[in-house]
């Protein structure tokens, strides 16, 4: 489940926020680059949390959880029943 996982949220990131020309990988440094934003982040979480049937905490969707693939799916996978 995570390595399709790791693809979903990849391919969301690419689609949503990278430029043509981005190389996005499951360690890109995702919000410390700018590539995510605070707004971004935010559509972000609402999309994992419908994709995922899952509620994120505010406290715990920080940007360090949100900085890369990888540790968005530790999230992810955290509050995953």
């Amino acid at each position: 489940m995570a390595n399709e996982m790791h693809e979903t949220i990849l391919e969301y990131v690419i689609e949503e926020y990278a430029e043509e020309d981005d190389e996005v990988t499951f360690d890109t440094a995702l919000i410390s680059s700018g590539l995510v934003d605070s707004f971004s982040m935010v559509s972000l979480k609402v999309f994992l949390e419908k994709k995922y049937d899952i509620k994120l905490p505010d406290d715990e969707a920080t940007p360090e959880a949100f900085d890369t693939v990888n540790s968005i799916v530790d999230l992810v996978l955290k509050f995953k029943k």
